[in-house]
């Protein structure tokens, strides 16, 4: 805490003039840190949300007594080029007493390094440098990244003709930096934080956090305990750890060391080895009668409790042990540190940058950490016809919650932080703490984005009729025929997807269809994106075609206004599973049933939407319509998700889609074309 007094917006604004929201976050953004606390802001695109977010964090960051630093977190790289590009404008804008803003720029090191070891975590970038001048290269680059605002791009380019690793550059000018932008993982995930922060000099107590696309870091926290073991991954990780013992054997055969047999470090390994040739050979057993109790309930998974799993492999491990056991879980940790230790030889093809030990080592360490806490949920299902046991973490707050409350305090944002009591809730934001939660109203969303609801069409199973596809066909087509532009157009499942599309014969012969693919490669996403604009300027109209929170609805920017319209078909409710059902228990038990349905279910539902809706809006001049196509999203507890200040015109059928969806481009034609 500063105790200071600071004006209304400070003097680290990136723009001349300011819009009514954005200066609205700045100030409630300073209140907040300068109290060490946190603000959620529900802040639509166009508004300058991280330029708001960057000023009030430096205003208070540049007033403390120590340095702090900002972590800039984010998990999309074109987030990355905007932070830098908004601190070039920050900087440009500094009276002379003011030192300019230094940035560092990093991500993963597999893409910044062109070659890393996988077993070493080493790269080949300085090979062949002389150590004489290795030294003094790595200052140079140092210093030009501090000099300026640079795009980790131009860090890995100038890197390269140095001879220099661009990674360990970058993480070397970190601690001499104000600002960070990194991914999430830094903070959030464990093992990275403990390997990352305390090498680049940073220190949770010292740094204000600023959290971009807020609304995915309670799942990004759940994804970072999720594991998974099958009967495979225990016979991988005995092969491997047969494979380690081999090794090692020859290693000490060939330095001629004596009394191999009674060495410690070979006599832990074959330990570990014996005790995991029974734990493969019982877990076997254990899995078939699993997966016998499944196929006897008829679904597609169920729920398991993590004592029971822990205590079948610990009752198979201490099976030919006569002394008491302890409760301490001695053998079972013994046996998870030789498994960590474990170094193979892997294929070059192999998709998994992890050994088998390794993944199954940390599956047993988190299980054992949750043993008796409710918030990790374990559930066996089947994968290809084999038994798999997946841990999820149902309350990312244990984990959001204690890091948080280390920090200097915090700015969550995302134009679909809706409610933000509801990520307040789920990240267990320190109560203790000044929280500001704010929704801020766009200038420029209402007649540049109006939302049509269809009220005559819906993908509730129940009414999934001949009748209503060709209502929600004719919707499209209605859009299709009045739009001048591309439209682009979300589905709750690519099964559904499918179902609508069919052959596609029903849609004009002069649209071309862009259609999303499952695990689709960036590559394959930016040379659509690159066809887009290619097609508008050759006035070819083109249907982006995908799902609700897929790639083209949630990790892609469309920049220049390419996209004209956005139909969003359906809810997309998570379906009925154990881990959905085990989610939905605890929050009732910690917020009873009301905001358990809501934080479950319909919440995330229109949230997924909202994202969607928003892809096509990036700037002011930016204009879209969107049709939504699901009558359920008038009814209370839908309506009562989307945000206060949305406009929403109600369609009957879909002459009147049509009739709206001419008039609005007439009102807004279709922009000059961005070269």
């Amino acid at each position: 805490m500063t105790g200071g007094v600071h004006s209304e917006v400070g003097k680290f604004i990136a723009h001349k003039k300011l819009r009514p929201a954005q200066e609205e976050m700045v100030s409630d953004g300073i209140n907040a840190l300068d109290h060490q606390g946190f603000l959620l802001a529900a802040a639509p695109t166009g508004i300058g949300k991280t330029a708001a977010s960057l000023a009030a964090a430096l205003e208070i960051a540049r007033s403390s007594v120590n340095h702090q630093h900002i972590l800039f977190l984010t998990g999309r790289q074109s987030q990355h080029k905007i932070v830098i590009e908004t601190v070039k404008s920050i900087n440009s804008r500094l009276d002379k007493e003011t030192s300019s803003v230094k940035v560092v720029d990093i991500i993963g090191r597999e893409s910044m390094c062109e070659n890393v070891d996988r077993m070493t975590s080493k790269c080949s970038c300085e090979e062949g440098i002389v150590e004489g001048t290795r030294q003094s290269r790595r200052d140079d680059m140092k210093e030009y990244i501090l000099r300026s605002p640079k795009h980790v791009d131009e860090i890995i380019k100038s890197s390269n003709k140095k001879k220099i690793c661009p990674w360990a550059a970058a993480r070397s000018a970190v601690k001499e930096c104000d600002i960070l932008v990194c991914d999430y993982n830094h903070v959030f995930v464990e093992d990275v934080r403990e390997r990352s922060l305390p090498a680049m000099n940073v220190n949770l107590e010292n740094t204000i956090l600023i959290i971009d696309e807020a609304h995915n870091l309670p799942d990004r926290i759940r994804n970072g305990l999720e594991r998974r073991a099958t009967v495979k991954v225990f016979r991988d990780a005995r092969l491997e750890l047969d494979e380690f013992l081999g090794t090692k054997e020859r290693l000490m055969r060939k330095l001629d060391l004596s009394e191999i047999q009674n060495n410690f470090e070979l006599k832990n390994i074959q330990d570990a080895l014996r005790q995991m040739k029974k734990l493969e050979k019982q877990m076997n057993i254990w899995y078939k009668k699993k997966q016998g109790e499944l196929v006897s309930t008829g679904k597609n998974d169920m729920k398991i409790s993590t004592t029971e799993f822990i205590g079948e492999i610990e009752a198979i491990l201490n099976e030919d042990i006569e002394a008491k056991i302890d409760n301490k879980h001695t053998i079972l940790k013994k046996i998870m540190q030789q498994l960590y230790k474990v170094e193979v030889d892997q294929d070059e093809d192999d998709d998994e940058k992890e050994t088998a030990s390794t993944r199954l080592a940390d599956m047993l360490s988190i299980i054992l950490e949750y043993v008796n806490n409710s918030a990790l949920v374990l559930v066996f299902d089947l994968l290809n016809e084999e038994g798999r046991v997946r841990s999820f973490l149902l309350d990312p707050g244990v984990v959001g919650g204690p890091i948080l409350n280390e920090t200097n305090g915090a700015i969550l944002m995302s134009g679909t932080l809706f409610p933000p009591e509801m990520y307040a809730d789920l990240l267990r934001i320190p109560k203790g703490k000044k929280i500001i939660m704010n929704e801020y109203e766009s200038s420029f969303m209402g007649d540049k984005r109006p939302v049509l609801v269809a009220k005559d069409v819906t993908t509730k199973y129940t009414e999934r009729t001949i009748q209503n596809t060709e209502r929600i066909r004719n919707h499209i087509l209605s859009v299709v025929n009045n739009t001048p532009g591309h439209i682009a157009f979300f589905a709750p499942s690519y099964a559904m997807l499918q179902d609508i599309l069919g052959d596609a014969t029903w849609l004009p012969g002069f649209i071309e269809i862009k259609e999303e693919e499952n695990r689709m490669p960036k590559r394959k996403i930016t040379k659509i994106l690159d066809e887009l604009q290619e097609y508008r300027t050759n006035k070819k109209q083109v249907l982006l075609a995908g799902v609700l929170s897929g790639k083209f609805a949630e990790g892609v920017d469309y920049p220049h206004n390419i996209l004209d319209a956005v139909i969003c078909l359906g809810l997309p409710l998570a379906p009925p599973s154990a881990r959905q059902n085990a989610l939905k228990d605890y929050y009732v038990e910690r917020f009873g049933n009301n905001k358990a349905w809501r934080y479950t279910s319909t919440q995330p539902a229109i949230n997924s939407i909202m994202q969607a809706i928003g892809r096509p809006i990036r700037k002011s001049e930016d204009r879209a319509i969107v049709i939504l196509l699901e009558k359920r999203i008038m009814m209370r507890q839908f309506r009562n998700c989307l945000p206060k200040k949305i406009d929403i015109i109600q369609s009957p059928d879909n002459n009147r889609t049509g009739r709206l969806t001419k008039n609005f481009f007439k009102r807004h034609p279709e922009p000059a074309i961005e070269r």
